[in-house]
């Protein structure tokens, strides 16, 4: 049962979600205690949204990003139906809430994954997958990246950073290829600003897809057929600026574009 200072942090991080703005710092008393009361406010956020859950985000999967993160262990957030969008995308600059596009690959569920007392295994998630893609998720966070900038649980209270995600078509016969040692290439306006693989940053998309699977049945959530699970980005984070495309070029699994104007 969540407490009173839960309850009030949902509604202002709905409110902020649900009127496109950020705020600058957080109350004390506001900020959850840890992570379990974090995703507490998350799925409170969820209620008063009202809003369905189409997909969502995972992140920190390495050490290397859990420390830039903050964060001792991969984090995850919902992703809303209605920001989940196929490529090209163009998004306005100014409607965007500190964003940060990352170069991820989508997973899309075919079958649900409820929850359940025994872990689920890669290969049984790997069957619930009914289409794998290449694609942009489009990070936002409804706190102003300031000197007053909260703790990781507020951040987790908010959704991990969730905004949206643009998805590339189906890879082809996914599971024969070499998914993981796919070099990707980000552009900026056709300058390279970033390379990663899977296997650098998260060996394979099934391995973070499975975490998810098995926290989300552990706090009685669970994963349903039809949504689409960011799985943690390839490429790392950069700020986008107005006028800026970004092109991840995923070899031959196509290529995804976003536009900020």
């Amino acid at each position: 049962m969540s407490n009173p200072a839960e309850r009030e942090l949902a509604q202002c991080l709905a409110t902020l979600r649900r009127e496109g703005r950020q705020q600058s710092g957080l109350d004390p008393r506001l900020v959850p205690t840890d992570k379990e009361a974090a995703y507490r406010v998350a799925r409170l956020v969820e209620e008063e949204l009202g809003w369905e859950v189409g997909g969502w985000k995972i992140a920190a999967m390495k050490a290397e990003l859990q420390r830039e993160l903050r964060t001792d262990s991969p984090i995850y957030g919902r992703v809303y139906a209605s920001g989940i969008r196929p490529a090209p995308v163009t998004v306005e600059l100014a409607s965007q809430c500190s964003p940060i596009p990352e170069v991820e690959y989508q997973a899309r569920l075919g079958a649900d994954l409820p929850p359940r007392d025994r872990p689920y295994v890669v290969e049984e998630v790997a069957d619930a997958v009914t289409s794998l893609h290449t694609g942009i998720e489009l990070a936002e966070c409804r706190f102003v990246h300031d000197a007053a900038f909260p703790p990781l649980p507020a951040i987790l209270a908010d959704g991990a950073g969730s905004g949206g995600i643009a998805y590339g078509p189906a890879i082809e016969n996914w599971r024969s290829r070499d998914i993981a040692g796919q070099e990707v290439t980000l552009r900026c306006n056709g300058t390279v600003r970033r390379k990663g693989s899977a296997s650098a940053a998260l060996d394979h998309p099934l391995v973070p897809l499975t975490w998810l699977a098995n926290e989300l049945s552990r706090t009685r959530i669970g994963l349903k057929a039809g949504q689409f699970i960011s799985t943690g980005t390839l490429t790392g984070m950069l700020r986008p600026k107005s006028g800026e495309t970004y092109a991840a070029d995923f070899g031959p699994f196509g290529t995804v574009q976003v536009t900020y104007t």
